[in-house]
């Protein structure tokens, strides 16, 4: 991502970035339906996807943003790391994987509310299978929005000796999802259109949240490896792969 593509705008502490373009294939919207790589695929449906993606291009239907604030780290122990302002995210996990970090970064990403009312239009005129893709293409569109606010953070921090770790989020393994609210608090989402209802659901829906960690020697994990790493790898249908674990898969199916 080069920073002179994107409109980058710094209100108070937080950085607004828009005008983000997404790398949307339709091997990662398969992914987000469910559909495993070298998995069958019916033509129509690879069909339908081209369509819908088109679709989304003429309706201007995604609206890519991403609000993030980067805050000190006063403290980290056991149980907890302690920002600024008498903030706190509580999580022996993050404590312990981010216990080099010397700042940490809460990010919010955004495609905006069009593409799920157009979801919502498909199920109400008796379209589901075309609602279910184009649902599936938001998930996707969020999945490279994730990677786009990743990789920005990486190259504002690489200036000055820091790396970025792999980012976290609420719901993740090791990091609860009742942090949720905490994490609201550190940062305006309101500035690119997010809120958080009281049970702790974003709106609009197609959103994502989570932190990144900044220091020396900051680990960072593939998306293979966090899926690993999470309670449901053995069922998911939508986790990232390793590249062994997909030649292992496509040698079995040859046999």
């Amino acid at each position: 991502m080069e920073n002179d593509q994107v409109d980058i705008q710094e209100r108070k502490n937080v950085t607004i970035i828009r005008d983000i373009h997404l790398n949307l294939e339709t091997t990662h919207v398969l992914r987000r339906e469910g559909i495993r790589q070298n998995g069958p695929v019916r033509p129509e449906i690879v069909t339908i996807i081209d369509e819908l993606l088109a679709d989304i291009i003429d309706g201007h239907l995604l609206e890519p943003a991403i609000a993030y604030e980067i805050y000190p780290i006063i403290e980290i122990d056991p149980r907890k790391i302690s920002l600024s302002n008498n903030k706190a995210l509580h999580s022996p996990f993050l404590a312990s994987v981010l216990l080099n970090a010397r700042e940490l970064a809460v990010i919010i990403c955004t495609i905006g509310p069009k593409l799920g009312k157009r979801v919502i239009d498909f199920l109400d005129s008796g379209e589901p299978l075309r609602g279910m893709l184009l649902d599936g293409i938001g998930s996707a569109a969020v999945d490279s929005l994730s990677q786009e606010a990743c990789r920005f953070i990486a190259e504002v921090t690489s200036p000055r000796g820091y790396q970025a770790s792999s980012p976290f989020s609420p719901g993740m393994h090791g990091f609860p999802i009742t942090e949720q609210q905490q994490l609201f608090q550190l940062i305006s989402a309101e500035q690119i259109g997010v809120t958080l209802t009281v049970t702790g659901l974003m709106v609009p829906l197609k959103s994502v949240s989570m932190i990144v960690g900044i220091g020396q020697g900051m680990t960072v994990r593939t998306q293979a490896e966090v899926c690993a790493s999470c309670n449901l790898n053995r069922t998911c249908n939508y986790r990232f792969e390793s590249k062994k674990e997909n030649n292992s898969q496509f040698a079995s199916a040859e046999k």
